[in-house]
């Protein structure tokens, strides 16, 4: 599912952070993952990173998901931000898209904890 430039990339990826979605999140992904979570950064392929990210979500699932920052003003680039809140603590999720014919892929992805 990529997604195109009259939708909003970042909303739809941050409703399915909301939902713990794995593979609704991995429709977006690059061939080619960087994903950094807590301390763990590589890069992954597609697959690995789904797997990862479900793993994630099944430590962590969600109580609720809000998005604190979004860059969507560069044509090849978007950025968004989410506080993702989870019973076991919250995270700061970001996350970048580039542009790729018109479609935007999920490029990268870090998970950190929000101390603040």
């Amino acid at each position: 599912m990529k997604c195109t430039m009259a939708s909003d990339v970042i909303d739809d990826v941050a409703t399915t952070f909301k939902n713990g979605d794995a593979k609704q999140v991995a429709k977006y992904f690059s061939t080619t993952v960087e994903l950094s979570i807590l301390e763990k950064e590589d890069i992954y392929s597609s697959s690995q990173a789904t797997l990862i990210l479900k793993d994630f979500f099944a430590k962590h699932p969600s109580l609720s998901t809000k998005i604190i920052h979004k860059v969507t003003s560069n044509p090849n680039f978007k950025f968004g931000v989410i506080l993702y809140t989870t019973s076991k603590g919250n995270f700061r999720i970001s996350f970048e898209f580039k542009n790729n014919s018109d479609n935007f892929i999920l490029s990268q992805i870090r998970i950190e904890e929000n101390k603040g």
